[in-house]
């Protein structure tokens, strides 16, 4: 079955297929492909730093290397906070609908680090949200592709080339204000400015 990004506003749910936009579907890529002696395409891997084990592409997606060159899968980590305590899991939200937030500030979009970007395929939309999205609302929801540490933070919005979820993580600024004002002080104006190059 098919994940899907799933919401649900006003008490109705509506479901997305979706798939992932970056900089090479929308502008296409070129790609160098580097040759061994043969002609064939070279594979990339990586050695570690005392030049124990190579590491080719993928294997580190499973797991981390401790430094005596031991594994440790994925599977196995446990997440803790900045105090040493474990930390939960967050579940994966894809197919469990979502209650949206709003419609937001547009703004609020700024204020978002912008990690992942879907173009949304509408399964099973409302006529009331296909409406208000396509009136420019921004409505916000939560959003974990897998089951990790880490839940991030969906804008739903559309434009007249569809509809589309922002996915990343809010960003809070700390504005700084000048505190204490002084007060210069003030200079003779009948001071003689003239340049004297006589010696």
């Amino acid at each position: 079955m098919a994940r899907t990004i799933a919401v649900s506003w006003d008490g109705q749910p509506s479901t997305f297929g979706f798939a992932s936009v970056d900089r090479s579907a929308l502008y296409g890529r070129r790609r160098r492909v580097p040759l061994d002696d043969h002609g064939n395409p070279c594979t990339r891997a990586s050695i570690l730093d005392d030049g124990s084990l190579l590491l080719r592409s993928g294997m580190t997606g499973q797991g981390y290397f401790l430094d005596d060159g031991t594994m440790v899968k994925q599977a196995d980590l446990e997440g803790f906070d900045q105090d040493g305590k474990p930390v939960a899991k967050v579940p994966s939200t894809l197919g469990v609908p979502q209650p949206l937030e709003g419609p937001v500030d547009p703004s609020d979009v700024l204020n978002l680090r912008v990690e992942t970007v879907y173009a949304l395929e509408p399964e099973e939309i409302t006529d009331n949200l296909r409406a208000r999205l396509e009136a420019g609302d921004v409505y916000r929801f939560a959003f974990n592709y897998r089951d990790d540490y880490r839940a991030e933070t969906g804008m739903l919005l559309a434009n007249e080339n569809g509809i589309f979820a922002l996915i990343g993580v809010p960003v809070h600024y700390e504005w700084v204000s000048l505190a204490v004002t002084v007060d210069l002080p003030a200079f003779d104006d009948d001071s003689d400015d003239d340049l004297d190059f006589e010696f």
